[in-house]
């Protein structure tokens, strides 16, 4: 269990080398973004929440506790959609979730009731993956890429699936237009979520509920490593058919 101030890096070096792996270049460590929260310390307990009147209206909307939707207007920059049940926001972070990325599951308080502890993202993302890649280079001397993931829905699809908030080394976008197909024909649009398909591969791993898997070690990812950030990711406003 990840505890505040707790140093990742060193915990998931030491569980890779207890698996009688070495560390190779272009190895990939894929991280659920619960336990980067918990190591910065991210836990928040409801009772120390003062709901705002705008998050009174949205908690009687969506019959969710106003503290809690306190935290996730505080979370975001625009509300998207408000029914009942959900909360959809533009994340500070500017990509679009349910509930700002906030989430009751597998968060435990040191005091009170479990209920009333939640745990929010990271608050930048892509920093916390350049720090576990620059501590990872450090501890073992390879190029290490780093990608931070959450569950997300998507807005034509049931479900979620994990996706990717904040890479490292990990290209976000791989442009292949201009590349030729199996009978010449050159592509002209397609552009490869890399980063996000690495993301779902890892939580089918991780899984959802009691299976105490946090992070993915990675190795055959089929794209060159390099500097990137999670904007490559993010449809602008003016493209997004769905504001």
């Amino acid at each position: 269990m990840i505890a505040a101030g707790d140093d990742l890096a060193q915990i998931i070096h030491t569980a890779v080398i207890q698996t009688g792996l070495d560390w190779m270049d272009d190895d990939i460590v894929v991280l659920a973004q619960k336990v980067v929260s918990k190591a910065e310390g991210r836990l928040v307990n409801l009772n120390d929440v003062v709901p705002s009147p705008l998050a009174i209206e949205y908690g009687a909307k969506t019959e969710k506790d106003a503290r809690f939707i306190e935290l996730v207007l505080r979370e975001s920059n625009e509300v998207l959609r408000v029914r009942q049940g959900t909360i959809i926001v533009e994340h500070r972070c500017g990509f679009v979730c349910a509930n700002a990325g906030i989430d009751h599951s597998n968060v435990h308080g040191p005091w009170g009731d479990e209920e009333d502890w939640v745990l929010l993202l990271p608050v930048n993302p892509d920093e916390s993956a350049r720090k576990l890649r620059d501590g990872l280079h450090q501890l073992t001397g390879k190029k290490i890429g780093v990608v931070i993931i959450d569950s997300h829905g998507r807005a034509w699809r049931m479900g979620t699936v994990g996706v990717a908030i904040g890479i490292a080394e990990v290209p976000g976008l791989v442009d292949l237009r201009g590349t030729a197909d199996l009978f010449g024909y050159h592509l002209k649009v397609t552009m490869v979520a890399a980063a996000d398909e690495l993301a779902a591969a890892a939580s089918l791993i991780m899984g959802q509920a009691a299976e105490g898997t946090p992070a993915v070690h990675v190795r055959g990812f089929p794209y060159a490593l390099r500097p990137t950030d999670l904007k490559e990711l993010i449809r602008p406003k003016e493209m997004d058919l769905f504001r």
